[in-house]
């Protein structure tokens, strides 16, 4: 995937290896709401002047150790050639390592043209090019899976990616990242290079921030939204459950829990 450097001023992205891969994990498959054209001008390739990128997603109030979130693509997506969508949590970005170099992790859900939604993980030390890991392989549309980027306690600056509560790499080692950087939840899409637009909904739900290493959750606060190239946000549950009514609490088992959004094309 190409990864946001969010800031006040700043909205640089580069190509990852998602990107890349693209094509080769549609070979692979095939041997073993529509656009007016207003939103096509608006997610053509020079949208937001970053060669097709857009994003629809948050990004935390404060520095920690860690993001979670259940996500799930609640609809087919539709990805133009070369293309890809994806909802993904994760900390870190371009530029964000030891002497400038680019480095972060992330997990999430992502589908790319002719090939059925897939379960990743994403890492990028200094130096390296990105490593694109396939968890899981046609999954479900609908299909929930709950995810996580985490410090491990007692190892400063090693990471992990858990999905449904069991840890899914080995320890990944992210040199000078300790308690630096704010976490992200957000949805992203790349239109291949063409002036056509791809359909997704991702949905977040219990999307949360730890404030120390090992596991320290709490709600996400979001301290800076990002949304470009005619992309959708919705909120759906943002409150805390101690700030939420009796009618509310009594309702969850019907409602997306906090902190919760629909990221939508």
């Amino acid at each position: 995937m190409a990864h946001p450097l969010w800031g006040a001023d700043q909205g640089a992205v580069i190509r990852s290896l998602l990107a890349v891969v693209a094509g080769a994990l549609t070979v692979a498959a095939l041997v073993t709401e529509s656009g007016t054209a207003t939103g096509q001008a608006r997610c053509g390739v020079d949208v937001a002047g970053n060669g097709g990128y857009s994003y629809a997603g948050h990004q935390a109030t404060d520095r920690g150790h860690g993001a979670r979130a259940i996500i799930t693509l609640t609809r087919e997506a539709f990805v133009a050639s070369g293309g890809h969508v994806a909802g993904w949590v994760g900390v870190g970005g371009p530029g964000q390592g030891p002497n400038g170099e680019d480095a972060w992790i992330q997990v999430g859900i992502a589908a790319v043209e002719q090939t059925p939604p897939f379960l990743y993980a994403e890492v990028t030390r200094g130096g390296r090019y990105p490593q694109l890991i396939i968890l899981e392989r046609e999954l479900q549309v609908g299909k929930s899976r709950s995810v996580a980027v985490l410090e491990m306690a007692g190892r400063p600056g090693v990471w992990r990616v858990w999905v449904d509560g069991r840890p899914a790499t080995k320890p990944i080692r992210l040199r000078g990242s300790s308690g630096r950087w704010a976490p992200i939840a957000t949805a992203e899409t790349f239109n291949g290079g063409k002036v056509q637009c791809n359909r997704f909904s991702f949905r977040f739900e219990r999307v949360s921030v730890s404030h120390g290493p090992g596991g320290a959750w709490r709600t996400f606060e979001s301290g800076h939204r990002f949304l470009d190239g005619g992309n959708k946000l919705r909120a759906l549950a943002t409150r805390p459950q101690a700030e939420r009514t009796s009618r509310q609490l009594l309702s969850e088992s019907r409602t997306p829990r906090p902190y919760a959004f629909l990221a939508s094309s």
